[in-house]
């Protein structure tokens, strides 16, 4: 039988002008995530990152959380994946594959944490660019509590975000910590007042990208990303290399210049769509 929450729909998509808002939408549930869910958002994620109207994105959850965590109401079977006809040994953890292709995205993510955030709740903030939370915001990577091991990739992108102990220690005891040690821990960027939360992340979002162009927004986003594991720079070298010869020929590099001189903002013709360098994608995994 399909419940009420079932006919509608889990995330919901708005475009603002040239930001796109995701909202986790099971608010009765606190948003509890459903593999339903994350191929919902990777979908969408697919989608934006062709619209070259799109300059940035934010994740929110609908209601008092951003989300509670996996939906467990079918026990230990919320752990596996949803896939058929795949074997054990195929399976892989769904949040793993929605951390991965936010990780590989072309434009940045910013997560506005409206609430509570727990488990995956937790783990697929990870991958944004810049976490952003209210006063009212709790974090708990509470996964061997509940007899398993961390998801979503985090074993990467925890430690390099508050470091190796840190992250140990927010594992091992699964504690929910405040916005303000989030804060501390430079496990989020900001704490932004609850009135009018997501208008300020949303001012926040569009100042961001208001001077860059989208196309070297996209260079630097992976560049940085993917640099994270490297044993040197020696690639950071030659990759920058590369792209800035190849973006200086590009007419987004004329309009920079002609915008600096003329002291104006700049009107960036490149497309994330149609003009990255040649050289990319690289190796990023």
């Amino acid at each position: 039988m399909t419940s009420p929450s079932d006919k509608e729909e889990q995330v919901i998509l708005e475009k603002l002008n040239n930001i796109a808002l995701i909202k986790l939408n099971r608010p009765d549930k606190l948003n509890a995530f459903t593999s339903r869910m994350g191929y919902t958002m990777i979908s969408m994620l697919d989608d934006l990152e062709r619209d070259d109207s799109i300059h940035s994105v934010i994740i929110t959850g609908n209601g008092r959380a951003f989300c509670a965590g996996a939906d467990l109401s079918s026990g230990v079977d919320a752990f596996k994946s949803s896939r058929k006809n795949i074997s054990e040994a195929e399976q892989k953890d769904f949040g793993g594959t929605l951390t991965l292709r936010m990780y590989r995205f072309l434009k940045p993510i910013i997560i506005a944490c409206n609430g509570p955030a727990v488990g995956i709740g937790a783990t697929m903030q990870l991958p944004a660019d810049i976490r952003i939370a209210t006063s009212n915001a709790r974090f708990g990577f509470v996964f061997l509590n509940r007899g398993i091991v961390n998801d979503a990739c985090s074993s990467w992108f925890l430690p390099k975000i508050v470091g190796a102990s840190k992250a140990l220690e927010l594992c091992f005891s699964g504690k929910i910590i405040s916005a303000e040690e989030a804060l501390n821990i430079n496990l989020i960027s900001y704490i932004f007042d609850e009135k009018d939360f997501i208008a300020q992340v949303i001012s926040f979002a569009q100042e961001l990208t208001a001077r860059s162009a989208p196309v070297s927004i996209a260079m630097s986003r992976q560049l940085i990303w993917s640099a994270l594991g490297d044993n040197d720079p020696i690639k950071s070298h030659e990759l920058e290399s590369i792209i800035i010869r190849e973006r200086a020929k590009s007419a987004d590099a004329l309009e920079g210049v002609n915008a600096f001189f003329e002291k104006r903002s700049p009107s960036f013709p490149g497309k994330v769509s149609s003009d990255l360098p040649s050289c990319y994608p690289w190796d990023v995994d």
